[in-house]
């Protein structure tokens, strides 16, 4: 333990300073050091608690050092106790002091005693020094032949400090040999797991380097070694037990009969009053039988009430833990929980966490049997005072409906709702209203009875506003008042914030348009408008889309924007099945608790796409020689932000051409949509031409809107094609240098060929690959499955630099580059040479 930061408050009687009781304590210590009175034990025991609790609350008393070992010299296991709490504190700070206790450490590490002796080598092992490792060999070969199970159980777990402090002076020790042995001979249980559990982080973590160490790794997981840990595992404690079943979840069985032999060793462990021990056993179940159908539906019936008597006791906690497995099971399987779905009903006391996975597990097991009770369960849960899981029980009903279970009598529900006089019952009960008309159009009519209704003005939520919007155009024809309420709220569009609800309101006005045209001409003109003038890019650019469109022809403007309607069977689901089953591999972890893998919250590379660690390992300049590496402490040392940042400010100055971008006209609220409509009355004609016809034949149509659109100029010849330096050169210290200076000219994303993917293994091919285009790679890092690079070029002709800083995830086989250039205006040129490049890479 490192000692306490220094206390900044002002002394008082129950704070002392520090100096002058330091120093008295120490004078005390002194003098008791070499004394052999009566009661001097008492009066050491007072003195050493003071010493503990002055380095508790702060205060520096490492200058007791000597005085602290010179005292430990006593039989008395509560001053020994206290002694290497003290020792254990100060010797990693205050590396040249512990060698004073190495003596004393050593004396007691063959004390009488074996609880001194335990205690003792733990604080030897857990000094942490370096250059004291020579001195812990010795007592640990002794401590892990000792008699007494408690000295060997510690000495187990000091090989793997050892480990950590100096993994060749173990290794050379031959300690993992040591307690491959000790795991097999010894009869303490607790000693034996200790020994599994050191070995399984010794192995796996020489495995890399050392092929025997992972045919050690790979021994662990043989019959032998299996059959003999759960033919004892009821002797094991808790902890010990989760161990052995998490190694038995990862062994291979021979075949169908070792599965079963497993399965019935473990039989009793599912009635175990430890969670963790039962989820253990829950994934060597579903592992072992993974292959075999049949029975690994079974298994799911097994395990079933063993799991429901978890979620009932316990705390809210454990409850949450136990159900989101549940929940993965019941996601994979949701015909084997159907008849337990009261089992999933929400109880009032218990936390808005455990309501909402409870929720979400009623919507996936309802089905015909079923679905009238669940659903009239959760319609009592949309009145609650929890506003969270109203909500939620409201979409619950409506996930319901979309899997076609009891339609009829789940839409008279939601339209209920609608009439509720609560603004988030009907936020939420419109948006589920849109998705079933999507689904079902044939409830149109019962619906939009309904919606038609309810005021806009009432609804604020943007997306339950986009989905009013959504109905009034796609309904319109059925909505006396579609093409009114459209254009109050075109009137309104400066006080909309949401561009989802800008954008619906474009496509709902268009649709309006071709139903209704006479009453929606003069709304469609000022959406238009409004629409091309608006600040977001998406909003601009639909609007701009639109005008077109209607300009080219207005009969093909109808077939793109109000097509006939199709029912949507299947809507997209949230999470891939991939994800899904890489959730079910990491079984009984914290991956199912946060319903993602284990790689998107533990390495730190996986925060973001641009997002990495400072310990990914040393980042290599490209080339074989030595003169021309560079670590990745230097790197980082010379400009922190370049390789390792995850936001960088030039991003926000990124040059995408506004110059020549094209500038929203004024609306002339005067012009109306005469053409438009009268085209809309007639049948269309369609004359095939040749392209610059069509050209003169549009450039020729009268503006409908009024706009005064100007004709677009003759497109600029084609710029000379980019040729590269085949020898650039570039220093480090240049590159990042114009790295921060430069703006990022191009941020883009490019998809990988699958050949690439796979030649990514060996990140130093792709360096070579790039080479042979004229395009040098200056730094590289990262692990799969996501790697950076640095690539650098120059233009052949002159002394223009590009710079590319290239991200490459391998499980979505995406590349995201941002280039820097010192001549911006051949930039796309240069990306194209890149893509082209890196579109070549592992292609035979």
């Amino acid at each position: 333990m490192a000692p306490p930061a220094q206390s900044q408050r002002s002394p008082s009687p129950s704070q002392p300073s520090g100096k002058s009781e330091v120093s008295d304590l120490k004078s005390q210590l002194r003098q008791l050091a070499g004394s052999r009175a009566p009661g001097v034990d008492d009066s050491k025991r007072d003195l050493f608690k003071k010493v503990i609790s002055y380095m508790t609350i702060g205060i520096d008393v490492s200058a007791l050092f000597g005085e602290m070992v010179m005292c430990s010299a006593t039989s008395d296991i509560v001053l020994k106790k206290m002694c290497y709490l003290y020792v254990g504190n100060y010797a990693k700070v205050n590396p040249d002091l512990a060698l004073l206790t190495i003596n004393f450490l050593q004396k007691d590490c063959q004390d009488q005693d074996p609880m001194i002796r335990g205690l003792a080598l733990r604080s030897l092992c857990s000094l942490r020094v370096a250059n004291l490792v020579e001195y812990l060999v010795g007592p640990l070969g002794l401590g892990l032949k000792d008699s007494n199970s408690y000295v060997r159980m510690v000495a187990v777990i000091g090989v793997l400090k050892l480990y950590h402090i100096s993994a060749s002076t173990c290794i050379d020790a031959d300690f993992p040999v040591i307690l491959k042995n000790l795991m097999i001979t010894d009869s303490d249980t607790q000693v034996v797991a200790n020994c599994l559990s050191a070995l399984q982080e010794i192995w796996s973590a020489e495995a890399s380097t050392s092929e025997e160490a992972s045919r050690e790794r790979e021994g662990l997981l043989s019959k032998p070694i299996v059959y003999f840990l759960l033919n004892k595992i009821r002797e094991f404690n808790e902890w010990a037990q989760c161990l052995v079943l998490e190694l038995a979840a990862k062994y291979v069985p021979s075949d169908n009969n070792d599965i079963f032999d497993i399965m019935n060793l473990l039989e009793d462990r599912l009635q175990h009053a430890n969670g963790a021990v039962v989820l253990a056993t829950i994934k060597v179940f579903l592992h072992l039988t993974l292959s075999m159908t049949d029975v690994h539906q079974q298994v799911y019936e097994r395990i079933k009430a063993p799991l429901l008597t978890l979620v009932s006791s316990g705390s809210p906690e454990q409850s949450y833990a136990v159900l989101s497995h549940l929940h993965l099971l019941v996601m994979r399987a949701p015909f084997i929980f159907s008849s337990d779905y009261k089992h999933f009903y929400c109880q009032y006391n218990e936390p808005s966490y455990v309501k909402k996975l409870k929720l979400e597990m009623l919507t996936a097991v309802a089905n015909e049997s079923n679905t009238y009770e669940i659903v009239t369960e959760l319609c009592e849960y949309a009145a609650n005072v929890d506003i969270p899981i109203a909500r939620e029980s409201i979409r619950a009903v409506g996930k319901i409906a979309l899997q076609q279970y009891d339609v009829n009598a789940i839409v008279d529900r939601l339209l209920q709702f609608l009439e509720m006089e609560k603004d988030y019952v009907t936020a939420e009960a419109l948006v589920l209203v849109k998705d079933l008309l999507r689904k079902y159009p044939q409830w149109s009519h019962d619906c939009i009875a309904v919606v038609g209704n309810i005021s806009s003005k009432n609804v604020q939520e943007p997306k339950a506003k986009a989905a009013l919007i959504w109905m009034l155009g796609e309904y319109s024809q059925d909505m006396q008042d579609a093409p009114y309420i459209l254009e109050g709220l075109i009137e309104s569009w400066d006080e909309e914030h949401s561009a989802e609800v800008r954008l619906h309101l474009l496509t709902a006005v268009m649709k309006c348009f071709f139903k209704r045209p006479p009453e929606t001409q003069k709304a469609l003109g000022a959406a238009l408008a409004a629409g091309l003038a608006d600040f977001h890019q998406d909003v601009h650019d639909r609007a701009l889309f639109y005008y077109r469109l209607l300009q080219h022809n207005v009969s093909v403007a109808e077939r793109v924007v109000n097509p006939p309607k199709q029912a949507v069977s299947v809507f997209a689901d949230t999470q891939s099945s991939e994800i899904k089953d890489r959730i079910f591999d990491e079984f009984n972890s914290l991956s199912v608790v946060y319903q993602k893998p284990s790689y998107m919250f533990t390495d730190k590379e996986h925060r973001g796409p641009f997002e990495f660690s400072e310990e990914l390992g040393n980042l290599s300049i490209a080339g074989e020689s030595a003169d021309n590496v560079v670590s990745a402490q230097r790197v980082e040392a010379n400009d922190k932000d370049l390789l390792l940042s995850t936001s960088e400010k030039e991003e926000a100055k990124i040059s995408t051409g506004n110059d020549s971008a094209y500038s929203a006209p004024m609306y002339d609220a005067s012009s109306v949509l005469v053409t438009a409509s009268q085209t809309l009355m007639e049948p269309a004609i369609s004359n095939p031409t040749l392209p610059g016809q069509a050209t003169q034949a549009i450039l020729a149509i009268d503006d409908l809107l009024g706009l005064g659109i100007p004709a677009a100029p003759a497109p600029p010849p084609p710029p000379p094609q980019l040729k590269l330096h085949t020898r650039a050169v570039l220093d480090p210290a240049t590159f990042q240098q114009k790295w921060r200076q430069l703006p990022v000219a191009l941020s883009q994303e490019y998809s990988l060929s699958p050949q690439g993917i796979a030649a990514l293994t060996a990140p130093q091919a792709l360096l070579r690959h790039m080479q042979g285009h004229s395009i040098q790679c200056i730094a590289s890092g990262g692990q799969s499955p996501n790697f950076k690079f640095f690539f650098f070029a120059q233009k052949a002709e002159e002394p223009s630099n590009y710079l590319v800083e290239c991200i490459i995830n391998s499980s979505s086989a995406k590349a995201q580059m941002k280039i820097k250039a010192d001549d911006q205006s051949t930039s796309q040129a240069f990306s194209d040479i890149f893509q082209s490049a890196l579109s070549k890479f592992g292609v035979p």
